[in-house]
């Protein structure tokens, strides 16, 4: 697993060749405020090759934070990420993986019938029950997690993932009520800390699309506070010492910056309302942003008046500082399918991100 060690010792590696904040705290130790993400791309053998060739030389360029989940491409980018660890210019130690659980995996590709798969892999050895599944595809049971987690494990080839996310729980919401969602959650989280006691785990997350980010009266909404109150009750009844919930993930960009903007979480001892990042930086949350270049819309054009107050030589470079510049976020995830783009994503940490002032003002 990433240690303080080996961390500090893979950002000492690099001298001053990024800038002052690229290695931001995470864990126990360090992460570069870009980080790799592998959502994108058909789940084909040329994507595997594109994905092990992006990863492996990012890490040995300077990004030591990699994101993945066990559904995306269909656990290749689960199985690419373990390859790229082994060939990398860099131990498991100096690296922060991360990586997903909530959504039904398919092996290698999608099946013929992906109901029979479902049926025969997951609800009839027990690992779900079919009241647990939403939309047919998506559960945060304790014993589904579980599954998942050996599973993820055992693609990525380590003993221990680094932050281990609750994959959008506001899928639940589909099929059951708010609180109800709130008490899976907590399961979940009960569950994960027994994992993180065995040290299967080094601390988890819940990583969202919607939940953080919009209004407390849209159809998604969950409370981050409430959310951090489970985890602190979890942990509670396994005894641990303090919760073992130390990161979100959800999407921020120039596009997409409801994260900063829409106040709907409540910070009790101001009695105000409050944006996801914000109640995150309070509540000593590390933040991971996704979607930082709109799936790739950004990489070619930012709107105006925001390109002209970010730093970088390319519209995909400032895209990313824009994102790593907001309050809070510790790490800006930028898509690996191509290899050709390692060069300037890793480009983007040599130049300082905005400060607390002249972000603001890109609202103004």
């Amino acid at each position: 697993m990433a240690t303080s060690q080996g961390t500090w010792g893979y950002r000492d590696r690099f001298g001053d060749a990024f800038a002052r904040t690229y290695f931001r705290r995470f864990g126990p130790g360090v992460a570069s405020s870009i980080g790799l993400g592998t959502y994108l791309g058909a789940p084909t053998d040329e994507y595997d090759e594109r994905y092990r060739e992006s990863i492996t030389d990012a890490l040995s360029a300077g990004i030591n934070h990699v994101d993945t989940a066990i559904n995306y491409r269909h656990q290749r980018s689960e199985r690419v990420v373990g390859e790229a660890l082994d060939a990398a210019d860099a131990g498991r130690e100096e690296v922060v993986v991360a990586t997903k659980g909530g959504f039904i995996p398919f092996d290698g590709s999608r099946p013929d019938d992906p109901g029979a798969y479902v049926r025969e892999e997951f609800v009839r050895p027990g690992h779900v029950a079919v009241d647990d599944l939403a939309r047919g595809s998506h559960a945060i049971a304790p014993d589904f997690l579980d599954e998942l987690l050996d599973r993820s494990l055992a693609n990525l080839g380590v003993d221990t993932v680094d932050c281990y996310y609750v994959h959008n729980p506001e899928t639940q919401l589909a099929v059951r009520n708010r609180e109800a969602v709130y008490d899976q959650l907590e399961a979940a989280f009960e569950r994960l800390e027994r994992r993180r006691e065995a040290g299967d785990i080094g601390a988890y997350g819940v990583a969202t699309w919607e939940a953080f980010r919009v209004p407390r009266d849209h159809d998604a909404y969950l409370s981050l506070p409430e959310v951090v109150d489970r985890a602190a009750r979890a942990a509670e009844k396994v005894g641990a010492a303090e919760p073992g919930l130390k990161a979100i993930q959800l999407p921020f960009s120039v596009t997409m910056a409801d994260a900063f903007t829409v106040a709907a979480h409540r910070l009790p001892e101001e009695e105000r309302d409050v944006s996801a990042l914000e109640y995150a930086q309070a509540a000593g949350l590390d933040v991971v942003a996704s979607a930082t270049l709109a799936q790739g819309d950004l990489a070619s054009s930012i709107p105006a008046a925001v390109d002209a107050e970010l730093h970088g030589e390319t519209a995909a470079q400032r895209a990313i500082n824009f994102a790593r510049s907001a309050p809070g976020v510790t790490t800006a995830l930028v898509g690996t399918s191509s290899p050709g783009h390692v060069p300037e994503n890793v480009a983007a940490g040599t130049f300082e991100p905005l400060g607390a002032r002249a972000f603001d003002a890109v609202f103004e």
